[in-house]
């Protein structure tokens, strides 16, 4: 098994940036997940479960390491949070991870934006669904064709089959990871994105019905190091 593509988020939900080589730190990829869209008004980060627009954005650090900077897919750069609120019809907030956790929701039905929603505290530092993922993982095969922007995967692997990493520890490049642990799906992989990624239930039921509603895998960082394009994935 190898490295086939390396993705970094920076924004929560936004599009990302395919890289050739990254670091991994303490709390995952660098620069993965350190930003999120706050609801002041509900103190949520939100997500595409709840705000599908955030797909039609996407997310670059900024040469200073501050601020990233984000797009809309029509071109438009998004400078400040009144932009951002415009864009989104309310008031939001970009805000570090740095120093908070992020508190999250999601529909208890998979297909139904309308059923009853709940909420949940996620690790500190890095804007992660779950405190048992820092690095995400996927493999071609096990993804079918699917775009893999669907998904948000940190890792994108071939020659192999993501799930026979599970419960163990494997070293990709200088660093080592802990994978402990199925990732559950939800609707965002169903969602409409720029450059032709069309609404599509198909993915979701497909994953409910014949990989028990998982796709991919999460890790914990073990040891720091560098990852790069092509690295062999030493389980």
């Amino acid at each position: 098994m190898r490295v086939a593509e390396i993705w970094r988020y920076p924004v929560k939900s936004m599009g990302g940036e395919r890289l050739t080589q990254a670091e991994v730190g303490a709390l995952g990829i660098r620069g993965d997940r350190q930003w999120g869209v706050l609801d002041p008004a509900t103190g949520l980060i939100l997500t595409a479960r709840r705000e599908p627009r955030l797909l039609y954005a996407s997310a670059h650090p900024s040469s200073d390491n501050g601020r990233p900077v984000i797009t809309l897919d029509d071109g438009r750069v998004l400078d400040a949070d009144h932009d951002l609120s415009a864009w989104l019809g309310r008031p939001v907030q970009l805000v570090p991870a740095a120093g908070r956790t992020g508190r999250y929701e999601s529909s208890l039905d998979r297909y139904l934006d309308d059923a009853e929603w709940v909420t949940w505290e996620g690790p500190s530092g890095a804007f992660h669904d779950s405190g048992r993922t820092q690095v995400s993982l996927a493999s071609l095969d096990g993804m079918r064709g699917w775009d893999r922007r669907r998904f948000r995967f940190n890792l994108v692997l071939a020659d192999g089959d993501e799930r026979s990493l599970l419960d163990g520890l494997v070293r990709v490049g200088s660093a080592a990871l802990h994978v402990g642990k199925r990732i559950s799906r939800c609707v965002m992989t169903t969602r409409p994105q720029p450059d032709g990624i069309e609404r599509d239930l198909s993915v979701l039921r497909t994953i409910v019905a014949e990989m028990d509603g998982c796709l991919g895998v999460g890790a914990m960082v073990v040891e720091r190091g560098t990852v790069t394009v092509g690295d062999v994935v030493d389980a």
